[in-house]
């Protein structure tokens, strides 16, 4: 069975309309990108789809009430909602630094939380 997907491609600012064509659910072809990150881009969605995952978490003692925090790089799409569940029981105590890792490895995907801004 012959199946496109269409995806606008977020690895630049062209955002071009890449078109994936899979037959059985295997790409056979992808058309529209202007660079070759776009064919990457769309080969990746389609057989593993990763997400760089943002969040706040609490911060006790500090001039804030909670740190803003992400994941050091993209993981799977499908271990977000556990790593959101992860963060949940996160607190920080201050002072926090930009780059303090919050957890490492977080839900054994390899990548670690790190801090996106700094409490006194």
């Amino acid at each position: 069975m012959t199946e496109t997907k269409e995806f606008t491609c977020i690895r630049c600012p062209l955002g071009c309309q890449v078109v994936a064509t899979l037959e059985d659910g295997k790409i056979v072809s992808i058309t529209g990108n202007t660079c070759p990150r776009g064919a990457e881009y769309v080969t990746n969605e389609l057989t593993d789809p990763r997400r760089i995952v943002t969040s706040l978490v609490k911060v006790t003692g500090g001039s804030q009430p909670v740190a803003s925090v992400k994941t050091a790089s993209d993981i799977p799409k499908g271990k977000i909602f556990e790593c959101l569940d992860a963060l949940k029981s996160v607190e920080l105590t201050a002072p926090v630094r930009i780059g303090d890792v919050v957890i490492p490895d977080v839900c054994g995907t390899g990548i670690d939380v790190i801090a996106t801004s700094n409490i006194q």
